[in-house]
């Protein structure tokens, strides 16, 4: 009897005690819970502070072309944080400043399947294939890094800075129609910026297409009237059109804008000398009409001169008019000076 009663007395003690002993245990497994929780934040958190110390350095590096120290620092920040994208696309770019392509190239290749619409990724490739001189590849990845996503404030100047690259390509390995393709397609995106417009007339130049040369450094002079590369510019456009007279008026204002620009000055002796014989031959003509008129014989000779003479303008205007290309007159007005 005693013995049952002491075992329904400890029973009642345990009863009793065993909620605070659960709450307790809850209370420790929580507290414990959050310690472990806040020292893998605080191990989480210096390694992330480890990782942009080594990235920003690298940064650094990378700017001033320290390339081998940059490789260095994206390394050890990537031991941090480990698969970080920016790290590993520093680190590419790093690899690329070195020449060594073939692991720069690994990275970006893992990059581009995680981003494939990662516009500086496709840019690096474009890059790394062009210099194998794969040129399909390269292709690919400058058409993928024009239309990829770049930075919301600089995306038309980086897509824009992607097209001239991609030109710049096609020109060197002879790809003119394409490149040419390339450049109408710049052309009817360009703002009203004058540098803008004198650098795409340049390459309008380089594959000799100089009807739309003109037409962007015209664009150019509308915005800087006296810019004296574009004023060149037209005068030598205008010249390889065979538009001599607009060609003179306008190398004549670029070499006054530029004394120093010899070029201009050496295309606009070789203009007049081409001008000379037309207004020479002018000359002569009516000089002869004027003698003969003045030596009257009869009727009949002075009508005879006369028709000669008309003739023979008839003949310089023709030739004059066979260098001009149609829809000259009215539309290449003078210079302003």
């Amino acid at each position: 009897m005693a013995a049952d009663k002491n075992i329904r007395q400890d029973l009642r003690l345990y009863l009793t005690q065993e909620p605070v002993i659960l709450a307790l245990l809850s209370i420790l497994a929580v507290l414990f819970f959050l310690a472990v929780s806040g020292l893998s934040h605080i191990y989480h958190s210096q390694q992330e502070s480890l990782g942009n110390r080594w990235f920003d350095r690298g940064i650094l590096d990378l700017k001033a072309q320290r390339f081998q120290n940059a490789v260095s620092d994206f390394r050890t920040a990537l031991l941090y944080s480990r698969d970080e994208y920016s790290y590993e696309l520093n680190l590419a770019e790093a690899l690329i400043g070195l020449k060594r392509t073939d692991e720069a190239y690994a990275y970006l290749i893992n990059l581009w399947d995680q981003e494939p619409e990662n516009g500086l990724v496709n840019l690096e490739l474009a890059r790394i294939a062009a210099n194998k001189k794969e040129t399909d590849k390269a292709l690919r990845y400058y058409h993928n890094a024009i239309y990829a996503t770049w930075p919301a404030s600089d995306e038309e100047v980086e897509r824009r800075t992607t097209r001239l690259e991609l030109i710049d390509f096609l020109l060197n390995i002879d790809a003119r129609p394409q490149a040419e393709s390339e450049l109408i397609a710049l052309a009817a995106n360009l703002s009203d910026d004058p540098a803008q417009q004198i650098r795409v007339a340049e390459l309008f130049v380089r594959v000799k297409d100089y009807e739309r040369a003109l037409a962007q450094y015209r664009l150019a002079l509308a915005s800087d009237r006296q810019n004296p590369t574009a004023l060149a510019g037209v005068g030598m456009a205008a010249f390889e059109l065979s538009r001599y007279d607009v060609a003179r008026r306008y190398l004549e204002a670029a070499v006054a804008a530029n004394p120093a620009d010899t070029h201009s000055a050496d295309l606009l002796k070789t203009t007049e000398l081409v001008l000379r014989p037309a207004t020479a031959f002018h000359g002569r003509a009516n000089s002869n009409r004027d003698r003969r008129l003045r030596n009257r014989g009869g009727p009949d000779q002075i009508m005879l001169d006369i028709s000669q003479v008309g003739w023979e303008r008839i003949e310089v205007e023709s030739s004059h008019s066979a260098r001009c290309q149609p829809g000259e007159v009215g539309r290449d007005e003078a210079p302003s000076q």
